[in-house]
C-alpha cells in the first residue's frame, strides 16, 4: 500500500503527531512495552510508526514489522475463508454443523439447578450461520466461572496437544451454554468454523489460509507460528503486569502447534493485517485479486443479531454483530467515536482494528498487553477520529 502525506487524505499532521505523543507517554509510564500503529484513507496510509520496545526484557526498539500475538484477530481471517467456501456453494449458512461434522450432532444444553445442571435436549440443531455470529450456545472456559466453563477446563477443551478434529469432538460432549440462537455468546464457534474449512477443502488451516487468502493478498508474515529466522521480530509483553502484578503469559508461537485455531491461532504484522483489512474495505478485492464479492462483504459486516442480547464487555452499546466482527449500528450510544457501518475486532494480547467505510478508512493498533487493552482501544480511536481533518 502507497504512503501519503496525512493532509492528502484528510488527516491532521498535527494531530497525528499528538497519537504519537500520547502512544510513547503511555509507554514512558510503563503501562505498554511498546506499540505498531496504522492508519489509511481512501487507500494510501497516511501514519506507520512503532513506539517504545518490542522486548523490555532486552530493550529491543519496537520496529514497523514486528510480529505480534494476534488471538482474536485471527477469526475475521477465518470467517473470510468459510466465506470464499461458501461462495462456491459448499453450503447454506443455515445449514446444521453436524451435517459436515457429526461429532457435533447430539448435543445438549445446560440449564442450572443451584450448583448442579440439568442437561436438556437442543430445540434447534445449531446452524454455521450461529457458528459465524457467535449463537451456537458454545464458550470459552475463560469468560466465565460457572459450571459449563468448569467443564471446559476439566475436559482441557483448550489445548496445543490436539488437532482441530480432536477439539471438535471434545466440544460434541460438552452442554451448550444456552439454546441455540438465542444468544450472543463469545467462544469457540470460530475454532468450529476452522474445522469446517478444513473438513470442506480437505486441507489443513493453515494450508487453506496459505494458499487462498495469505499468498493472494501478499501477507508474508502471517501464520500459526515464526519461523526462528524472524524470531527475532516477535513481540514480547512484560514480564508481569503493571497493573496487577500477576505473571503474563502468553502463546509460545516459536514452534509451529498441533492446534491450530481458527478463533485465535494467528501472528501477524501491522503491514500483512493492513493488506487484509483493505481488501475488505475495498469489497473483496486488492490489487486485481478477488477473495470475495462485494455483496458477501455486505452481508458479513451487517448486524446478525438484532435483538438478541451478548456480553456487554465485548458488545458495546450501540453494536451487533455480523459473520466475524462487531458491526455499529448507532452514530451515538456507544462511548466512543465511529460511523454506522463501522466494523471492528480485536485479539487476547491487546490488538485491535477498525474499519470505517464511510470514511473509508481504518486503523491497527498492536501491542501486547493483556490487561490494558479494553483502555487503549478505546484511546486509541478517540485519537484517530480527532485526527480526521476535511
Amino acid at each position: 500500500m502507497a504512503l501519503a502525506a496525512p493532509e492528502e487524505i484528510g488527516l491532521s499532521s498535527m494531530r497525528l503527531a499528538r497519537l504519537g505523543r500520547v502512544l510513547r507517554g503511555e509507554i514512558e509510564r510503563g503501562r505498554v512495552p511498546g506499540a505498531v500503529a496504522l492508519i489509511a484513507r481512501r487507500g494510501r496510509i497516511g501514519f506507520f510508526d512503532g513506539f517504545g520496545q518490542r522486548d523490555a526484557a532486552t530493550g529491543a526498539p519496537m520496529p514497523n514489522d514486528a510480529i505480534f500475538r494476534i488471538y482474536s484477530m485471527t477469526k475475521p481471517i477465518t470467517s473470510v475463508a468459510a466465506m470464499m467456501l461458501w461462495e462456491e456453494g459448499r453450503f447454506l449458512l443455515g445449514d446444521p454443523i453436524a451435517k459436515y461434522l457429526p461429532e457435533l450432532s447430539d448435543l445438549d444444553v445446560a440449564v442450572e439447578r443451584g450448583t448442579e445442571i440439568e442437561r436438556v435436549p437442543v430445540e434447534r440443531a445449531i446452524t454455521i450461520h450461529d457458528l459465524l455470529r457467535h449463537t451456537s450456545g458454545f464458550t470459552y472456559e475463560f469468560r466465565g466461572t460457572g459450571p459449563v466453563q468448569k467443564m471446559y477446563m476439566s475436559a482441557k477443551v483448550y489445548r496445543r496437544a490436539q488437532s482441530s478434529a480432536d477439539q471438535v469432538a471434545t466440544l460434541g460432549k460438552m452442554p451448550l451454554l444456552h439454546q441455540p440462537g438465542t444468544r450472543w455468546e463469545y467462544g469457540r464457534s470460530t475454532d468450529v468454523v476452522g474445522r469446517l474449512v478444513e473438513v470442506l477443502s480437505g486441507q489443513k488451516l493453515s494450508v487453506f489460509f496459505e494458499q487462498h487468502i495469505l499468498a493472494p493478498l501478499g501477507m508474508v508474515d502471517t501464520a500459526f507460528h515464526v519461523p526462528q529466522r524472524h524470531q527475532s521480530r516477535l513481540a514480547e509483553a512484560f514480564a508481569r503486569d503493571p497493573d496487577s502484578g500477576a505473571a503474563v503469559q502468553l502463546l509460545d508461537v516459536r514452534d509451529a502447534p498441533d492446534f491450530e485455531s481458527g478463533g485465535g491461532g494467528l501472528v501477524s504484522t501491522a503491514s500483512d493485517y493492513a493488506r487484509f483489512l483493505q481488501m475488505l474495505l475495498d469489497g473483496g478485492t486488492l490489487d486485481g485479486r478477488r477473495l470475495l464479492s462485494r455483496k458477501t462483504i455486505e452481508l458479513m459486516t451487517a448486524d446478525h443479531l438484532g435483538p438478541m442480547t451478548g456480553a456487554p464487555d465485548l458488545l458495546p452499546p450501540g453494536h451487533g454483530f455480523g459473520l466475524g466482527f462487531a458491526v455499529r449500528l448507532h452514530a451515538g450510544i456507544a462511548p466512543m467515536p465511529g460511523s454506522i457501518g463501522q466494523y471492528f475486532w480485536g485479539g487476547l494480547a491487546g490488538t485491535t482494528f477498525w474499519v470505517d467505510p464511510a470514511e473509508q478508512m481504518f486503523a491497527l493498533l498492536l501491542i501486547q498487553a493483556p490487561g490494558q487493552r479494553d483502555y487503549y482501544r478505546t484511546l486509541f480511536r478517540d485519537l484517530v477520529y480527532a485526527a480526521i481533518d476535511d
